[in-house]
């Protein structure tokens, strides 16, 4: 028995450039929400769970419009959080990051972090698939975790908004990383939160 894990990065926050914690969509992060929503608007979801941001919130309600069986359920496993804190095997490159970050940060992630694969990395005795709309890190933190490497690798890995990224959960094998900030769905110029632009 397999369970699917689909994990989606909310669209793109208004005036997030700006410094803001969270907000509504932008114009854009609505299309972008309309474009995942269609994707995938033919999987038959046993659950869909979101963080209660704002933007995570919106993702999610213009996802579900186009599964009216189900409704999404806000998990605080899947805020926004900084999964874990520097360590000795880390690159120095990546020191700055956590310059404004408390321990007390760090610890709160890490263990909501775990709560959260335990959560849904964990097998199903039936075929099912779980949609989960959240953070840049969160998925990353996932990623990482589907390839056993170390805590800080996390960082550096990154999605675009409405990006999809899906994983297989089996009782007997590992869990396999189906694809990865997958933008089938969106066209060039809807592929915002990158780092590095991706008009391809």
């Amino acid at each position: 028995m397999s369970r699917y894990v689909y994990l989606v990065r909310h669209g793109e926050q208004q005036d997030a450039e700006h410094g803001l914690p969270d907000g509504p969509l932008s114009g854009r992060g609505q299309r972008q929400a309309r474009a995942i929503a269609e994707r995938l608007s033919g999987v038959p979801f046993a659950s869909v769970h979101t963080s209660p941001l704002q933007r995570a919130v919106e993702t999610a309600n213009y996802m579900t419009e186009r599964m009216p069986s189900i409704e999404p359920q806000l998990s605080s496993l899947l805020m926004d959080c900084v999964p874990s804190g520097p360590e000795p095997s880390m690159p120095a490159a990546f020191e700055p990051f956590f310059g404004g970050i408390t321990p007390e940060e760090i610890a709160a992630g890490e263990a909501q972090m775990a709560d959260a694969t335990a959560e849904w990395l964990s097998p199903s005795r039936e075929d099912r698939h779980d949609l989960l709309i959240t953070h840049n890190f969160v998925i990353a933190w996932f990623v990482r975790e589907v390839f056993g490497a170390p805590a800080w690798r996390w960082m550096g890995v990154n999605q675009a908004n409405c990006g999809l990224t899906i994983i297989r959960v089996r009782s007997a094998k590992p869990p396999v990383l189906v694809t990865h900030n997958d933008l089938g769905h969106l066209p060039a110029e809807l592929r915002t939160g990158l780092p590095v632009e991706q008009p391809f």
